[in-house]
């Protein structure tokens, strides 16, 4: 039996690249033989998630449409021709057996240039409303899988199997014990977890640090900021930023009593898994509050407005949500069932349709 090689695409955020990297394990599992590619961008998150998961990695131009005015918008074709061009040869030179994309502009290229080398393709749509990415490149997929029931009415000429998002399974690994030896935690204080996103929030970040007096005095605060978003000038004995969290993770979300997080589906299915109390903070007019209102509205979360909220009672919530043991445990439990823990097995087994279809070839 041939040794199947895999390539995924996305990058540019980290939106798309965990539940890719979660399918990536899930295929190791059912095919352990299975080799991996990953075609993403050169400046987003993905090259440095990518290499903590030992995938070779290959950056190629991606060309984003921006829907405000922007004169960079102009460029956007020829941005998305030096992809293609990149991807071609890419593809080319290693045959991959499918692709695999969960939106991300640098996947339209990618989708195309497959398309060409006629080589299967899967999308996957995890956030509530389709990605202009997945609109574009899933009637070109020879399968789509849908992280909701409600998305699947969006891509019903592709016939979407209804999956779940897939979680990465070291997120479970995490350890309460490690956590607190980390970063040097007390014992009987809690401890929140803010996420910014894998390129980080500004206005979140600023929110966050704002309200650092009032927080510490009664919490540890570890604030992913972002790369290149920390900052030196604040510092607090209860507070630690980070840039990113790769292979810690799982360690910092063992510790949480409670999230602070954006809406991007993928940090949102990992919590859900792990059935951890939320405050979900969308980025303002974006897919994110619609992602945000579906869990709030199911008791999964608390909905928070950036643009409505100062740091008094950004702290207040908080405070107030960490004291009350028994929403805690509600919005805990609601979280939980908001995400199926097999979502990357049923993935990876809908690749690995398409790997067998391209063995047979």
């Amino acid at each position: 039996m041939k040794t199947p090689l895999i390539a995924f695409a996305g990058g540019g955020t980290a939106g798309p690249v965990t539940p890719l990297l979660a399918v990536a394990a899930a295929v190791r599992a059912l095919r352990p033989d299975a080799r991996f590619l990953w075609i993403g961008t050169a400046h987003g998150p993905e090259g440095k998630l990518v290499a903590a998961a030992g995938i070779p990695f290959t950056a190629i131009p991606a060309g984003k449409l921006r829907r405000y005015w922007s004169w960079r918008n102009f460029l956007m074709p020829l941005e998305v021709l030096a992809g293609l061009w990149q991807a071609w040869r890419v593809l080319g030179r290693e045959r991959p057996d499918a692709v695999v994309s969960a939106g991300g502009f640098v996947a339209v290229p990618v989708i195309l240039a497959a398309r060409l080398r006629r080589i299967p393709v899967h999308v996957h749509q995890q956030d509530l409303r389709p990605t202009l990415t997945n609109v574009l490149t899933a009637p070109r997929a020879a399968s789509v899988s849908v992280a909701f029931e409600k998305s699947a009415s969006d891509f019903r000429r592709s016939r979407p199997e209804v999956t779940g998002n897939p979680v990465r399974p070291e997120i479970l690994a995490g350890s309460v014990e490690e956590a607190r030896h980390l970063w040097n935690l007390e014992s009987g204080v809690p401890t929140v977890l803010v996420l910014g996103g894998g390129t980080g929030a500004a206005g979140l970040n600023a929110l966050v640090r704002k309200s650092l007096p009032a927080l510490t005095a009664s919490a540890h605060i570890l604030h992913v900021a972002g790369p290149g978003k920390t900052d030196a000038t604040v510092t607090n004995p209860r507070y630690r930023q980070f840039d990113l969290l790769t292979d810690l993770l799982p360690h910092a979300f063992a510790v949480a009593d409670l999230v602070v997080t954006r809406a991007g589906l993928g940090t949102l299915s990992e919590i859900a898994v792990l059935g951890k109390p939320c405050i979900i903070v969308p980025m303002p007019a974006s897919h994110q509050e619609e992602n945000a209102r579906y869990f709030a509205d199911r008791g999964a979360g608390i909905y928070l407005d950036e643009l409505e909220v100062f740091s008094k009672s950004f702290a207040d919530l908080m405070l107030a949500t960490l004291a009350d043991r028994a929403r805690l445990a509600s919005l805990g439990e609601a979280m939980r069932r908001m995400n199926p823990p097999d979502a990357a097995d049923r993935v990876a087994t809908a690749v690995l349709r398409l790997v067998k279809l391209s063995e047979g070839k």
